[in-house]
């Protein structure tokens, strides 16, 4: 559980910047080369590669080199990791609130009496 801990810490750093976000939409249309992905920000080159490392050493892109060209893929499963935590704490919140809902009717039903 700890480094699954550990893994989403990574991941939420990794996503914590609005760059980096951008680069995983434009992996979520397909693979891309760094210079493809370096094109709509306004950084130099050497900036680029420490936000993709950044976002490979989190997990949640994986890169291979052709020749001279590096190319980015972004793991979705990765994202279905940090989905999954989302969606279990929006569960856990929901039924806290139902609880609540229920508690306020059942308060507001004995106070009409």
């Amino acid at each position: 559980m700890l480094e699954d801990g550990q893994a989403l810490d990574r991941m939420f750093q990794a996503l914590s910047d609005q760059s980096r976000r951008g680069m995983i939409d434009r992996l979520g249309r397909g693979p891309a080369s760094v210079t493809e992905l370096a094109q709509p920000l306004d950084m130099a080159l050497p900036t680029v590669m420490k936000h993709l490392q950044v976002l490979e050493t989190s997990g949640l892109v994986l890169s291979e080199k052709a020749g001279r060209v590096r190319t980015f893929h972004l793991r979705k499963e990765a994202l279905a990791a940090v989905e999954r935590w989302i969606t279990e704490r929006k569960a856990s919140w929901n039924r806290t609130f139902d609880r609540l809902d229920i508690f306020l009717a059942d308060a507001s039903t004995e106070t009409d009496e």
